[in-house]
């Protein structure tokens, strides 16, 4: 139906006006109690689906990756599409438009899509206000810095964002990837890098004797550009520093063997969708190979189909994110995946 129907009609309009569109609707179904009936079509439960990392039980491998829910506003109706987790943001510590519209572009040749956003949210105070809600499914925090603070400032931010959200989620994402905030990707450089997760790891500690709690999970969320020689600089950080996991990857600014016209691929932005995917996988390989599987791995980037996530858990992920995928496939991509997981478990 999603396919058939309803895709074809939300790709005649804007796709930040469909976005925001699509989740008015999802939160209305909510409220007048779809919420049971979009569990019965696409969610699988089934305890051999369930994965246990970093302290926690994931009841699938399969999770929503950062930049669909930014403001923590429907993490608890989205699951109901069969996600084992949501990853809310990214967000900064004050509110940020973001770029300049129009900025999220579909590469329908492609089946891509090209966004600028620039970390458009509402601040991290406002996220915490909707996170205060009862959880029905494990929620991750991904967060940045605003763009008007400079990289030697950048730690104050990611701070300010993990301390407000520490009681909040369930684990943390380190967002030093994304290629539209200018110089974020500075940060990804040994040096930085190392002394920002080390004060985060700091953090997570003093917090934990603070709120007697434990520790949160720290993720690094890496980009796909990055050469061999940086990737083995990143099993060394994550080996110095200790933090719990890598997500690969973030969006590319590569734009190689594209079908869409020309004007499209002149845009500027991260390109997600279907022509990341053999390149998220070889680094997902590269990882847990070089490593010898030292650290756990979140997949993202160009599933479309079931067989694309069997790929990126075979190159060595332990749990999937779908962004792209999820918005030209629809939801039952998540329940075929599982499915798919669960057969090849038999």
């Amino acid at each position: 139906m999603y396919k058939l129907l309803i895709r074809p009609i939300f790709f005649l309009f804007d796709p930040e006006k469909i976005h925001h569109f699509s989740f008015s609707m999802i939160k209305f179904f909510g409220k007048i109690g779809f919420s049971r009936i979009f569990r019965s079509i696409y969610s699988i439960e089934d305890k051999k689906l369930e994965r246990k990392l970093f302290g926690l039980t994931f009841k699938n491998p399969v999770g929503l990756a950062a930049g669909f829910d930014k403001n923590a506003q429907l993490y608890n109706e989205l699951s109901d599409f069969g996600f084992g987790f949501i990853e809310i943001g990214t967000l900064t510590p004050q509110p940020q438009d973001g770029n300049p519209k129009k900025r999220l572009f579909r590469l329908k040749a492609d089946k891509a899509i090209i966004n600028r956003m620039g970390f458009n949210n509402l601040g991290v105070l406002e996220a915490v206000k909707e996170l205060k809600k009862e959880h029905k499914v494990i929620v991750g925090g991904n967060i940045g810095k605003n763009k008007v603070t400079p990289n030697d400032k950048a730690t104050d931010d990611y701070l300010s964002c993990f301390n407000a959200l520490f009681e909040h989620v369930d684990y943390f994402v380190v967002n030093v990837s994304s290629p539209n905030t200018p110089g974020l990707r500075e940060l990804q450089d040994k040096e930085p890098l190392t002394a920002l997760l080390n004060q985060l790891k700091l953090e997570n500690s003093k917090l934990a004797v603070i709120k007697d709690a434990k520790e949160k999970p720290i993720l690094l969320k890496i980009a796909p550009d990055l050469t061999d020689d940086q990737l083995l600089d990143i099993i060394t950080i994550v080996a110095d520093t200790k933090i719990d996991g890598i997500i690969a990857s973030n969006t590319t600014i590569a734009r190689d063997n594209l079908k869409s016209s020309e004007s499209l691929l002149k845009e500027n932005g991260g390109l997600s969708g279907k022509p990341l995917r053999e390149r998220s996988t070889e680094v997902i390989r590269f990882l847990s190979e070089k490593s010898n599987k030292a650290f756990p791995i979140i997949g993202v980037g160009g599933i479309n189909t079931a067989e694309d996530a069997l790929e990126k858990l075979d190159a060595g992920a332990d749990l999937i994110q779908l962004w792209t995928g999820f918005i030209y496939e629809g939801p039952a991509l998540v329940k075929k995946i599982n499915k798919a997981i669960l057969e090849k478990q038999a």
